[in-house]
């Protein structure tokens, strides 16, 4: 598998977290986009993986979400 691919697929597996994460903790899209000051289009985009997001984003996303993003990287490791 080239670069970009497996780049990709590892961002498919993150962004699958993450959105489950959200799901878990029973959020729309909309109310994170809202905790976020982002549009609820940019949570759609990143979780069907049409967006990466930085670091940066990462953190403020699980700050949104009340979780530990030490955890977050924890778990998308075991799942790669």
């Amino acid at each position: 598998m080239g670069k970009g691919r497996e780049h990709a697929a590892q961002n498919r597996v993150l962004v699958g977290l993450l959105r489950e994460l959200r799901l878990n903790k029973g959020i729309t899209q909309a109310d994170l986009a809202e905790r976020l000051g982002k549009p609820q289009s940019f949570v759609s985009k990143v979780e069907r993986a049409e967006r990466m997001i930085d670091a940066v984003e990462l953190r403020a996303w699980c700050s949104a979400l009340d979780a530990d993003i030490v955890k977050v990287m924890r778990d998308w490791t075991r799942r790669l």
